[in-house]
């Protein structure tokens, strides 16, 4: 066989923001895309769900298990039950994780829209809007310099969360 590198043989690790459900994908990823259908707003809280199928045998639930809630007679949707983080979509066809919910998820770029009927109309006026970092709000700074986080590091940890078993 040789040797493999990570190219070859690619692993993708992610989970919920309060670390109690893991994953992570071994081997190639499937197509990323985003869809503006409102169940998947509705499920994601969110202007659209962006997704990325992953081929079957290729997923491992490395910590917890998600909860699952069935959004329509097709479809099965998978969170986080402790912190409520969207982790699937899940139909007969395949299933899909969240992409947001992955360890590195600038990685993985979405190549298609989906559901275009509930594209909300003022998206592409985002762009357009005045953007500054959190640090730049004068009335947050104390909040955001004061503030520890609870959530779960872009990495696997051994336990979590840390120093528990």
């Amino acid at each position: 066989m040789g040797s493999e590198t990570l190219s070859e043989n690619p692993v993708a690790s992610g989970g919920c923001q309060c670390g109690a459900v893991r994953f992570c994908v071994k081997g190639q990823l499937g197509s990323a895309s985003i869809c503006h259908c409102r169940m998947c707003q509705k499920a994601f809280g969110n202007y659209f769900a962006p997704l990325v199928s992953v081929k079957e045998g290729t997923l491992e639930w490395t910590r917890g298990t998600r909860k699952l809630f069935r959004s329509s007679n097709h479809v099965q949707r998978g969170f986080c039950a402790d912190c409520g983080t969207p982790l699937t979509y899940e139909a007969p066809d395949g299933l899909a994780l969240s992409i947001a919910a992955f360890d590195n998820p600038q990685e993985i770029e979405p190549v298609v829209q989906w559901g275009m009927e509930g594209r909300l109309p003022y998206l592409d006026k985002l762009s357009t809007l005045p953007a500054y970092t959190t640090e730049r709000d004068p009335e947050s700074v104390e909040f955001v310099r004061t503030m520890v986080s609870y959530q779960h590091p872009d990495h696997d940890t051994e336990t979590w969360p840390q120093g528990h078993a």
